[in-house]
């Protein structure tokens, strides 16, 4: 068994040194060799480096670092000419590229399911409260939005697609560790850098810009909210949410949220609307209910998504630009 103690510092490492999980999750990934050289990955070093500081032979050390790069808690930078090795730096990274190791087994997958249950809210919001705005962003289904708004093209997953140099699509961490949700698994997409890694690793397969448009479609009919980097360039990945089990929608309480709306929220024509209510099974947020027989929009806990727009039968509902861009500064 891994040492604990390394189990620990590498716990504390990744912002998680409270977590009583998240060394038992090291534990099962890591033997005491691996842990010992993560924890002098950082900054990022060569292989030579590495077996400097180690003592371990150069050939071991590469040996190592390509292992743990296809386990994903190993990354590697080639700015500069030279291959350097870093180790993984959060949660989320950890969470996102742990569990989509091929033959991961489903005791690693378990130990995840039940720190996400329990410590992860906490941990999110820590990450919050030293963020200066939100992590993540809802990106609206665009076919929705009223003609009159203007989407920018960080607004649009089609034109996010269409400007990529790369795609990759991977299983949904989230639901690989839920194990049970009954959504579509294979949709999240990584674009250009993020992409390259996923295709290198292997936990991900090549898209071209028409699969990826398909795949956006097929995500759309499922009633998935799309989100992505709460940047105006996107260079990392294209979420496809459910309501259950994903982690972007397991902090959404305070003044603060994981996730930022779009710019554009849900309006109900009412001399369109039939009052038949499908719209309110499909809303995740709760936005949507009943009033005098007709659809009604909560603006307060609208995310713009647009999910809603996709079922309506008469075109009842549309998405009308009414929030400034509100993005992370880069």
């Amino acid at each position: 068994m891994t040492d604990m103690a390394l189990c620990k510092k590498l716990a504390e490492a990744i912002g998680a040194g409270d977590s009583p999980l998240m060394p038992k999750i090291f534990e099962a990934l890591v033997n005491d060799d691996e842990a010992k050289v993560m924890l002098l990955a950082a900054p990022p070093a060569t292989a030579e480096d590495l077996a400097d500081k180690s003592g371990l032979p150069v050939a071991t050390i590469i040996e190592m670092m390509d292992s743990l790069f296809h386990r994903g808690l190993i990354f590697k930078a080639t700015r500069g000419g030279d291959k350097k090795w870093y180790r993984v730096k959060s949660v989320p990274q950890m969470h996102d590229s742990t569990s989509l190791t091929p033959g991961i087994s489903r005791q690693v997958l378990d130990l995840w399911k039940v720190y996400m249950e329990k410590e992860w809210p906490t941990y999110g919001h820590a990450i919050m409260d030293v963020m200066p705005g939100a992590i993540m962003r809802v990106v609206p289904v665009n076919e929705s939005v009223d003609p009159q708004s203007q989407v920018m093209a960080y607004d649009d997953v089609v034109k996010i697609v269409e400007g990529a140099r790369s795609l990759s699509v991977t299983n949904c961490s989230c639901r690989v560790i839920s194990g049970d949700c009954t959504k579509p698994l294979e949709v999240c997409m990584q674009v250009d850098r993020a992409a390259d890694y996923n295709i290198e690793r292997g936990t991900g397969r090549a898209l071209s810009k028409n699969e990826a448009i398909a795949l956006l479609k097929k995500c759309r009919e499922e009633g998935l909210v799309h989100t992505v980097d709460n940047r105006q360039t996107v260079g990392h990945v294209i979420c496809n949410c459910c309501s259950d089990c994903c982690l972007n929608w397991a902090i959404m309480k305070g003044p603060k949220k994981w996730v930022a709306p779009s710019r554009f929220q849900a309006v109900v024509d009412d001399q369109l609307c039939s009052g038949c209510e499908t719209c309110i099974e499909r809303c995740f947020f709760d936005a949507l209910a009943m009033a005098d027989d007709l659809a009604a929009v909560d603006a307060e806990k609208c995310l713009g998504c647009g999910v809603c727009t996709v079922v309506c039968p008469t075109e009842a509902l549309k998405l009308k630009e009414i929030r400034p861009s509100d993005f992370v500064p880069a």
